[in-house]
């Protein structure tokens, strides 16, 4: 009542997140079980994956129809963009979803019907260590959820006719799985000596939309909807003709789908040969026997690429003798004298050494409590991403590189101090330890404090959906063995939640 008169509800003062409705959806939210959901999801996912298995294409079809029209599905696809992070990122809308009754008021909207898509927004970054950037397409928060949504729906048909020996982008394998099924191909004496090193030319910008439609087994209107948005730069709108947007969380599973298909030619093309195929994304390894039959290996890839709408980079696709060794996620694989080592390439000890100087630069100002929680995390993911490998060296080496610029970083906060001073405000004696950057709440991890630890690969066969209780028990038994392992390795929506 304003004056003995009603006020009109459009003039009401009272904050949108006090409103009755917006309440009634951010209860809602709140009170779901997610674990039932969850449940409720890898079951259907299961039933994709058995139906995908025995090629029955017809039940594939309903199943998807019904796991993408299920509310368990929605709640789960939003709640995935509004979990990652990207989820501060808005799209071309600019709009984001960061409150209970915005996630529950998304959830009752997400439906296939007049669906259109918006167009991405463009941006650039740099590529790390290079000149050149990196186009990343920003799809809008809706956009983002209905992606994920049919993401849920296609991800089992992908895992169940992926290549064995496919490791990127998948359920529950990792570039560390790629390295060590590749020392295996690599490793004995009587092993192939000639690699393959192929690199796919602006993989995800360029995949044949016309390939994708008549391949990929999910609506047709809604794929086409993901593939032809276009995508605004500059405050102008561009159209996609080809590819699949960098940025959008079904782009991966697109792109493993278009590349599956590799290893079971090469098999058929040379059995009993000593040909491997390793891939993570779009970077492979081809092992052979000879110079020539590796030559012969990529041309039969560059064929099988070429009706996809995609080429190798002829500057990045090499052939390597394993005794020159040859860089491969970050690893380098050579031989030295008979015996196969994989350390950590150049570029990657470059790559921390920058990141870390970079830090410890930006850091000139910070007290030592703030530099160590910004350095540790850093130090941390490197360690456990190549401690699998002959890393010990590298490690000693990094260790000394890393007091070499705290050192200088503790003489630059106090010019007028001794060398003396410095060193008893900064490091301390821990156990046998002399120099232990430290303060009293945290300390800076050191490279060698890890032990090196040989890593195995899962079964090559083994499906997430439908060995669920290995995949588990595998997953359980990696966190216990490493206390600092990243163990999320799902890739994307749902890792099994139960056996």
């Amino acid at each position: 009542m304003k004056e003995g008169k009603l006020m009109k509800v459009c003039h009401s003062t009272t904050h949108n997140c006090e409103k009755h409705t917006d309440r009634d959806l951010a209860r809602q939210w709140n009170s779901i079980d997610w674990d039932k959901t969850r449940d409720t999801v890898n079951r259907l996912q299961i039933r994709i994956a058995k139906a995908t298995k025995e090629e029955n294409w017809n039940l594939v079809k309903r199943l998807s129809y019904l796991l993408t029209h299920s509310r368990s599905a929605k709640l789960v696809a939003v709640r995935i963009v509004t979990q990652n992070r990207g989820k501060r990122t808005p799209g071309i809308d600019g709009e984001i979803w960061n409150s209970a009754s915005a996630k529950m008021q998304a959830v009752l909207s997400l439906t296939d019907k007049n669906y259109c898509a918006k167009p991405l927004r463009r941006i650039y970054i740099p590529k790390p260590g290079k000149n050149t950037k990196r186009p990343i397409s920003i799809p809008s928060m809706y956009d983002r959820a209905m992606q994920a949504l049919y993401g849920l729906a296609l991800q089992p048909i992908a895992e169940t006719t992926a290549d064995p020996r496919s490791f990127g982008f998948r359920l529950f394998r990792s570039a560390q799985d790629a390295s060590e099924y590749a020392f295996t191909c690599l490793g004995r004496k009587t092993s192939s000596t000639w690699i393959l090193e192929g690199d796919i030319r602006g993989c995800f910008d360029n995949i044949n939309h016309e390939w994708l439609k008549e391949h990929i087994p999910m609506d047709q209107s809604i794929l086409k909807q993901f593939l032809k948005s276009g995508f605004v730069f500059d405050n102008s709108l561009f159209p996609t003709d080809k590819g699949t947007p960098q940025g959008g969380i079904v782009s991966p599973i697109l792109a493993n789908m278009t590349l599956d298909g590799i290893e079971h030619i090469l098999d058929e093309q040379f059995q009993n040969m000593k040909v491997h195929f390793i891939r993570y994304a779009d970077d492979f390894l081809v092992t052979a026997p000879t110079e020539e039959i590796a030559k012969e290996a990529k041309e039969i890839i560059k064929e099988f690429l070429a009706i996809r709408g995609l080429e190798l980079s002829e500057e990045k696709t090499l052939i390597t003798h394993i005794n020159n060794g040859f860089d491969f996620l970050g690893y380098n694989f050579r031989k030295y004298k008979g015996k196969l080592l994989i350390k950590p390439s150049e570029k990657s000890i470059k790559s921390i050494t920058d990141k870390i100087r970079t830090k410890v630069k930006k850091a000139r100002a910070w007290s030592q409590e703030e530099l160590i929680k910004v350095l540790n995390p850093t130090i941390r993911g490197w360690v456990n991403y190549h401690r699998h490998n002959a890393a010990k060296e590298t490690f000693q080496k990094l260790d000394h590189y890393l007091w070499t610029v705290t050192w200088k970083w503790g003489k630059r906060r106090h010019t007028n101090k001794g060398r003396k001073w410095v060193a008893s405000k900064y490091w301390h004696v821990e156990g046998k330890r002399k120099w232990v950057f430290k303060t009293e709440e945290n300390t800076l991890i050191q490279f060698s404090e890890a032990p090196i630890r040989r890593h195995s690969y899962p079964k090559l066969n083994a499906n997430p959906y439908l060995d669920r209780k290995y995949f588990l028990k595998r997953k359980d038994r990696m966190r216990r063995q490493t206390p600092w392992f990243q163990t999320k390795l799902s890739y994307f929506a749902l890792s099994p939640v139960n056996g």
